[in-house]
């Protein structure tokens, strides 16, 4: 009888040795899938540039290992240097702009009570549409003859005659600035409004209660309360930007006279183009890991301010 008292316990561990196991075996199961794909997709890709760079690799025939020469080559490479220093003109200029757009579509789509639902579907129906297709739509209402841009600028006095906007490099620029502001306004105007929609009204109204007034409420308030969403946004923006290539390749196709060259754009030329995979791909590694220095700059920034307070 004590022998079958005792015997419970020393056969109760290894099953729940065993169920533990099972759970952790069930846990690794489930996550398996999304760990196949980022392997297949992104980490063999990601290996294969990696070892491409490192080699003078044609399209036809066999690769030649040649080191470190193709990021030498880059040092010195003018083409890219200023692809990139455009890349991150445009950067700047799309953050502020586009930011600032969506943050007013959001506050003003926030007030607006019952019909916050409707006013958020119509800014956010470009967002649908392709970055190819948005981009063949600036094309045609860019046309001299046939689109609407040229005799708008006309009739409110900008031009006395027709004109290519997509001619000259500040009107092509500002163009493709617009359309992408258009298209991507209501993304970020939804992810601030998530920010916005957790502000307690309570806040608000006591601070208007005091006295305070709108830029003091904005400054004060509604910006540290939504900084999360708002460092969300910034991040897909920037990097987003410094990846541009379909508005830049439809829309001007890198001109006037190479002026709109992105760093993307620069790579796609020297892959598909001039078929020189292997300096495309170091020059996609150095692009990686400057968008990855970026993101570790802006992440541990919001972390000290996020540990300050």
């Amino acid at each position: 009888m004590t022998d079958s008292l005792t015997a419970g316990p020393e056969t109760a561990v290894p099953k729940g040795r065993k169920r533990r196991r099972l759970a952790q075996w069930n846990g690794f199961l489930f996550v398996l899938p999304a760990l196949l794909l980022v392997i297949i997709f992104f980490l063999v890709p990601l290996g294969m540039a990696a070892w491409m760079s490192l080699h003078k690799w044609p399209l036809m025939g066999f690769p030649r290992w040649i080191g470190f020469d193709n990021y030498e080559r880059l040092l010195t490479d003018k083409s890219f240097w200023s692809s990139l220093w455009f890349t991150i003109q445009y950067t700047v200029v799309i953050t502020i702009g586009l930011l600032g757009v969506a943050m007013g579509l959001a506050l003003i789509v926030q007030g607006q009570g019952k019909a916050v639902s409707l006013y958020r579907t119509i800014f956010f129906l470009p967002v649908v549409t392709g970055f190819a297709s948005a981009a063949l739509l600036w094309v045609w209402l860019s046309n001299v003859d046939t689109g609407l841009f040229s005799p708008l600028a006309q009739n409110i006095g900008l031009t006395t005659d027709r004109v290519n906007i997509l001619a000259n490099f500040t009107p092509a620029f500002w163009s493709v600035i617009a359309m992408v502001i258009w298209k991507m306004a209501g993304f970020f105007m939804v992810i601030l409004m998530s920010g916005l929609q957790s502000i307690p009204t309570d806040y608000i109204e006591a601070a208007r209660i005091d006295g305070a007034k709108w830029p003091q409420r904005f400054r004060y308030i509604i910006m540290p309360l939504i900084r999360k969403p708002f460092a969300l946004a910034l991040i897909l923006c920037i990097s987003g930007s410094m990846l541009a290539f379909d508005q830049f390749y439809i829309i001007l196709n890198g001109g006037p006279q190479n002026s709109t060259v992105t760093a993307v754009y620069k790579i796609f030329n020297e892959s598909f183009i001039s078929f020189r995979l292997g300096y495309g791909a170091a020059l996609s590694m150095v692009l990686l890991l400057i968008l990855l220095v970026l993101s570790i700059i802006q992440l541990t920034l919001l972390s000290d301010k996020e540990a300050k307070k």
